[in-house]
């Protein structure tokens, strides 16, 4: 009778994701026989100016698409809105990953909107019903100082866009040289500025060993800054911008080191 080699097979990975939203892929990779080591490289918190923000809210059904960038744009946004009443049910929406519309399925959000490949701004700009905009009013709700380029192609498209800007991203103020030492085999990120971070927070000490380090990634444009960064080591994207793609592409990796 053979015994099943659990699916990740002692694997340790590091886990970047911000500490409120690592919890549920750190039980995955344990269930799957692995280790995660929590390490979030960014905070989530409040913009500067909620004053912008509420006055945009008030103004929310006279746009005709509503655009989430992230799970965390969600999950600011959405009580603010609901303190208001519903959210306005002629308002078409957009989500960038699946964990974004998952998100909004928690408030029964119906998201029409969503790439199937390339989870980012610019697999959002290829679907067809953001190609015609002209005339239409977009909001996108996002994080303080996000890309500009989703923005300037629609508005080159002739529709009008406003920023709902509705948290902000910081690093956090932990210190990631002793990571080595925890022998780690892999690392997930999930955001080219998270990336940033991580290389910022380990030190230039410890950064030939990131660098050496396999990672798993959300997009392709997230394995080019990786690359960019001096990352040697195999960067996996993910096939579907979730928790369970991340896990997948980790299986796959432990795979390929029996």
């Amino acid at each position: 009778m053979s015994t099943r080699v659990p699916d990740l097979k002692g694997l340790t990975v590091l886990v970047t994701r911000p500490a409120h939203q690592a919890q549920a892929l750190c039980e995955a990779i344990t269930a799957a026989g692995g280790k995660a080591v929590a390490f979030p490289v960014l905070e989530i918190t409040d913009p500067p100016d909620l004053a912008a923000l509420d006055r945009l809210l008030d103004e929310l059904d006279r746009f005709d698409i509503a655009i989430f960038i992230s799970a965390n744009a969600v999950e600011k946004a959405m009580p603010r809105i609901l303190a208001r009443g519903e959210f306005p049910s002629h308002i078409q929406i957009a989500a960038v990953g699946e964990k974004t519309a998952q998100a909004l399925g928690a408030y029964n959000l119906p998201v029409t909107l969503r790439p199937r490949e390339n989870y980012d701004s610019e697999g959002l700009l290829a679907l067809p019903a953001l190609q015609a905009v002209r005339g239409k009013r977009i909001v996108i709700f996002r994080g303080v100082g996000g890309r500009e380029l989703l923005a300037e192609v629609l508005q080159a498209r002739s529709a009008e866009v406003a920023y709902a800007e509705c948290y902000q991203r910081s690093r956090p103020a932990l210190d990631g040289s002793g990571l080595p030492r925890q022998g780690i085999d892999i690392a997930v990120v999930t955001s080219c500025e998270g990336l940033e971070n991580l290389f910022a927070m380990v030190g230039a000490a410890a950064r030939p060993w990131l660098c050496a380090t396999p990672m798993v990634v959300m997009s392709e444009r997230m394995r080019e800054s990786a690359r960019r960064l001096g990352v040697t080591a195999p960067v996996l994207a993910v096939e579907e911008a979730s928790d369970a793609g991340l896990l997948a592409q980790l299986k796959h990796y432990a795979g390929t080191r029996t």
